[in-house]
C-alpha cells in the first residue's frame, strides 16, 4: 500500500511540474515538428479527407459558433 501511495504522489508531482513548466514558458502546448508534414508528404485528416477547402469552411464554422456562443452571455454587474 506504501508503494502505490508513493507512486501516485510521484506521478502528481510529475504533473504538477509540467504544468508549472507550461504556465512559466506562456506558451501555447503545440505539436511537436516530426511527422508525415515534415516529410513532405500531404495527409488527410479525418474531418477534411485531405481537401482543402472543407478544411477552410470548418474553420470558419468553428469560428463563427464561438462568436455565437460569446453573443449568449451578458457582463453581470
Amino acid at each position: 500500500m506504501t508503494e502505490l501511495i508513493f507512486a501516485i504522489v510521484i506521478m502528481l508531482l510529475l504533473v504538477a511540474g509540467m504544468a508549472i513548466g507550461v504556465i512559466i514558458k506562456g506558451k501555447p502546448i503545440t505539436g511537436s515538428c516530426g511527422g508525415m508534414s515534415a516529410l513532405g508528404m500531404d495527409t488527410a485528416c479525418d474531418v477534411c479527407g485531405g481537401d482543402q477547402e472543407i478544411c477552410e469552411t470548418e474553420q470558419q464554422k468553428k469560428q463563427s459558433a464561438s462568436a455565437d456562443a460569446a453573443d449568449l452571455g451578458y457582463q453581470a454587474k
